[in-house]
């Protein structure tokens, strides 16, 4: 068996954290009457040479999932960077704090009054963490705006994020990596309308070999201009290999936004994508518009965003109001397609209790605060965590293999195991693990969440052997090479999945 050992004061505390995940501190030495495992499992050892990575890249806690038995580690009281398997860490902890029927929503309202067809004032979108709220939703809501009898809104349209604070967390902050319009690095706020996205259409497939681009939907008033795009021959699945993030806008004389696109492009590529493109304001300013108009109404205002939406002329009454589905269900989506920024929406409302008795602190601090809560109620030391957004996509997101495997032990002895397990991405099947380990016995049976960064591969999840016992598995590899450490981690799970703890030792300590 492999331990890491603490040379601080610290080794109490560490301690008590593997023995709250289930996991005995026994000294390297032990008696020859029990059978020894080794440091490090021969497929991963060798899986570990393959990729030319040092054993000191990697730290791991494998362990059963109920009960005593057999465990291996290396590493364990580490802190590592998780990248995505955090989103582990957020599911647990709000599945617990807000339950798997918590919801985002999304209202209309108004303190304004209707005078015939026109509403004579301003109309407050307020936003509720809705991650749904796409433009079927919005055209929904605004419809039974519609139906009260509404045709014309003659004052403007006030944006309420203040459901978190600060209400945009995106302004002023550095962009994460070289594609900040990409959909993963989104930073969401409380009314997350489109993602804050705009679909772009990518065409080079006509008859002259050109490329174009349009909107979707063709939103009036933002223009695409290809002119300085040029063809490729690279195949299309590799059409952002020559992508260049557009840094060109600029006003056109008829008031028209227009963006400049300076990229390669494959010849012969049909794609769409969604892109983080234009100021979040402007872009909520044109869907609404074109939504309105879609439905037969009038608005000539505009969007206006205040850190406390008030409006004139009273105490505003609701008019409409959606819900979205329960966290339950949208946990499925998240942790199966590593959503950052449903996650980040997640752990974000895990600080909103606090708002009200800490009005000093962040929406982000609070829910931190509430993280490590949670760890304290169940005995887990929570030194050397670092919760940043909760998603992974952080560079300062810190969390110890122990401390991932006994928040697992917690979950799976908890009420809402089963959601958890549910969420996470199926070794073969589906989500971020559909093509990993397809030949191997963890196949269709283990879950896992998956962790990915410039220099981070990771693993959170449970594992089934072959005799059906459980495991729990928290692997992380750290190193400027980690990419190259995916099929170090799958050695691991495919010898769990085979057996490997009962063979390596067949006496638990």
């Amino acid at each position: 068996m492999s331990l890491h050992r603490s040379r601080t004061p610290r080794r109490q505390a560490l301690a008590a954290a593997l023995l709250a995940c289930g996991i005995a501190l026994v000294a390297h030495a032990r008696p020859p009457s029990k059978p020894r495992m080794a440091l490090i499992p021969t497929p991963v050892e060798a899986a570990l040479r393959q990729a030319e990575l040092p054993p000191d890249a990697l730290a791991a806690v494998v362990m059963p999932a109920a009960g005593l038995g057999p465990r291996w580690l290396h590493q364990a009281t580490r802190p590592m960077q998780p990248a995505s398997t955090m989103k582990v860490v957020t599911t647990v902890v709000a599945l617990d704090r807000l339950g798997p029927n918590h919801r985002g929503f999304t209202e209309l309202l108004t303190a304004a009054p209707v005078d015939g067809d026109v509403l004579r004032g301003d109309l407050v979108l307020r936003g509720g963490a809705d991650p749904e709220l796409g433009l079927p939703q919005l055209w929904a809501l605004l419809a039974e705006l519609r139906w009260q009898g509404v045709r014309e809104i003659a004052g403007d349209i006030v944006i309420d994020r203040n459901l978190f604070r600060p209400a945009r967390m995106d302004l002023g902050v550095p962009p994460f990596d070289e594609w900040p319009e990409s959909r993963y690095n989104v930073i969401p706020d409380a009314l997350h309308l489109t993602e804050s996205l705009m679909t772009i259409e990518l065409d080079s497939t006509g008859a002259d070999g050109k490329a174009r681009a349009r909107v979707l939907p063709p939103l009036p008033g933002i223009r695409i201009d290809t002119d300085r795009m040029t063809v490729s021959e690279r195949p299309c699945r590799r059409w952002d290999d020559d992508w260049q993030t557009p840094a060109e806008q600029a006003i056109d004389a008829d008031g028209s936004l227009r963006i400049t696109l300076r990229s390669g492009y494959p010849r012969g590529c049909l794609r769409r994508e969604p892109l983080q493109l234009i100021e979040r304001d402007l872009l909520a300013q044109h869907h609404l518009r074109y939504v309105w108009q879609a439905l037969g109404g009038s608005w000539a205002g505009k969007v206006r965003a205040s850190d406390q939406a008030t409006v004139a002329g009273g105490p505003m009454r609701l008019l409409a109001r959606r819900s979205s589905r329960p966290w339950g269900e949208l946990l499925r989506h998240q942790n199966k397609t590593s959503d950052n920024a449903w996650t980040r929406l997640l752990y974000l409302q895990l600080g909103v209790p606090g708002m009200g008795t800490a009005p000093g602190s962040t929406t982000a601090e609070l829910a931190g605060r509430e993280v490590k809560r949670w760890f304290d109620e169940h005995r887990i030391p929570s030194e050397g965590l670092v919760m940043d957004n909760g998603s992974g996509l952080s560079r300062n997101e810190r969390i110890t293999p122990a401390q991932m495997a006994a928040l697992l032990k917690a979950s799976h002895a908890g009420t809402f195991a089963s959601e958890l397990k549910m969420s996470l991405p199926t070794v073969g099947v589906d989500g971020t693990m559909g093509e990993r380990l397809k030949g191997s016995p963890a196949a269709g049976q283990a879950r896992l969440k998956t962790g990915t960064l410039k220099n981070v591969v990771a693993l959170a999840g449970y594992v089934p052997d072959a005799q059906g016992r459980l495991w729990i598995l928290a692997a992380m590899i750290n190193h400027d090479q980690a990419g190259k450490g995916r099929p170090v981690l799958d050695a691991l799970v495919d010898w769990v999945a085979r057996g490997g703890l009962y063979t390596a030792n067949s006496r638990e300590p």
